[in-house]
């Protein structure tokens, strides 16, 4: 009963500081109004909107925003992306990423008087009290549904045994993702002036979330409970504070997952998915007045989803165009039908403006990659802008057939530049095909084993020679005069 009085006492301590923060935040309106923060805001134009063909964005209310496709990293919008902000309680997508990569969800997380007491008194929690315990599934529902900072404390010993250890190796794969402007101080996002990330940089770690289909389960949750265990006495029940969750005051039907943040110096800054029609997009909004964070991002998804499509590459590309050869005629089908050596991977695709044909876009074929499936990748841009790009690999299975050609390469590997021919005006193409090159091999094959058995008989017969001399040299030695004669 006390226990469960205490867990009352705390909540109702983080909902007064909710509300403090929410009546700072009035004063803070009072002082400058809203009307005129969001009109300075909005005056800030969006450098996507510069793009000769792009659509038009619409105005929106946050100082710093970006629209991605959360699977090829193709940025739909930019408004000072790369703008340094204080990321708050969105810190949190991190922490349950590295949560998931380093841990199993059965794992037991034991709750230290620092992860407890570390945060700030009255910040948002569920009320888990020194040497309680919680499996690691629970803590990032706790984490990413209420946003529990002592949970993400928790988390962060547990994998690293101290928050500065954590710190460290949020920052490690920060930079393995591509980020460029974070720098993280702990696990929660609580205020730190060192604690600082960027729209676009927050967008590449969701990326990365958006791939981990426990996570996404996870996120996307309405309202879970945690139940009582002896290491943890209380049941208690947690509603996702997402508010674009159907049901909810700003929902939003498309939304997969999402996760809030305030501080009173950080603003509102969200960070939401979304998917429709096969298209999944990743929205961030960051330094935005408190309530409008979700009406910009419900109109940046809508921009997206209402102005762009997505383009099969594979389907629509031209200049790499698969077709049989004449290498090594035969009629005969033993080998089956013929298949391409190299193949465009199926999944690849653009996603450009609904108004933009494939054929407007421009293509180049880049050697720098890391798989070594791949042979290259060929990358496509709008008005230099990137748009998508596909992997060129080896023949398999699930890829469809095509034939190298005309391409402008990067200069980055002119080496291997020689491969591709130099006119890409011409539209030339070199066909390699597989099977034929399989009846050449056998050719050859046959050829060499023809030779190795002719050289092993005459091998044999010079041998035989050779001992028929030595028994006649032999014989000679004992024979008569008369042996050369025929009695």
């Amino acid at each position: 009963m006390f226990e469960k009085l205490k867990k009352t006492l705390i909540a109702g301590a983080a909902f007064l500081l909710a509300f403090t923060n929410i009546a700072a935040c009035a004063v803070y309106a009072d002082e400058v109004t809203r009307e005129d923060i969001n009109a300075a805001r909005q005056s800030i134009a969006a450098a996507t909107n510069q793009i000769p063909g792009w659509p038009t964005a619409p105005l929106i209310n946050s100082e710093s925003a970006i629209l991605m496709d959360a699977d090829s990293g193709v940025i739909l919008y930019n408004k000072n992306m790369d703008e340094i902000h204080y990321p708050a309680s969105t810190t949190k997508v991190m922490t349950c990423l590295l949560a998931a990569e380093n841990c199993a969800m059965d794992e037991i997380v034991t709750f230290s008087k620092e992860a407890v007491f570390g945060i700030d008194r009255g910040s948002s929690n569920v009320g888990i009290d020194v040497g309680e315990c919680l499996t690691m599934e629970e803590a990032i529902y706790c984490v990413m549904l209420a946003s529990a900072n002592e949970v993400a404390s928790a988390i962060a010993e547990h994998i690293s045994g101290s928050v500065e250890e954590f710190a460290n190796l949020m920052n490690k794969r920060a930079a393995e993702l591509g980020c460029t402007h974070t720098h993280f101080m702990n696990a929660n996002g609580l205020p730190n002036d060192e604690h600082l990330t960027t729209a676009h940089d927050l967008a590449l770690i969701a990326q990365a979330f958006n791939k981990n289909e426990t996570l996404k389960r996870i996120a996307s949750t309405p309202r879970y409970e945690v139940k009582a265990t002896v290491s943890q006495p209380d049941t208690f029940t947690i509603p996702n504070h997402h508010k674009m969750y159907p049901g909810n005051s700003n929902a939003y039907e498309y939304t997969t997952w999402g996760k809030t943040g305030y501080t009173n110096v950080a603003r509102s800054t969200l960070v939401t998915c979304a998917e429709k029609d096969g298209m999944n997009l990743v929205c961030v909004v960051m330094k935005c007045e408190p309530t409008y964070q979700y009406g910009d991002t419900e109109n940046l998804f809508e921009y997206g989803f209402n102005n762009f499509q997505k383009l099969n590459i594979v389907d629509n590309e031209t200049k790499y165009t698969f077709e049989n050869s004449d290498f090594f005629e035969t009629d005969s089908s033993i080998f089956g039908s013929a298949k391409s050596l190299l193949s465009l991977d199926n999944s690849g695709y653009c996603i450009v403006p609904k108004s933009v044909n494939f054929d407007e876009l421009v293509s180049s074929v880049s050697y720098d990659t890391n798989n070594e499936k791949e042979v290259a990748r060929i990358n496509y841009t709008y008005e230099d802008y990137y748009v998508g790009s596909t992997a060129l690999t080896l023949a398999a299975n699930d890829t469809r057939d095509f034939a190298f050609g005309t391409a402008s390469v990067s200069s980055d590997s002119p080496a291997k530049s020689e491969t591709v021919s130099d006119s890409a005006d011409k539209g030339d193409v070199i066909y390699i095909n597989a099977s034929r090159l399989r009846i050449a091999a056998i050719a050859g094959g046959v050829v060499i084993v023809i030779l190795i058995i002719m050289w092993l008989l005459m091998r044999k017969n010079h041998y035989s020679n050779r001992r028929r001399k030595s028994i006649l040299k032999r014989n000679k030695r004992y024979s008569s005069e008369f042996d050369d004669f025929d009695f």
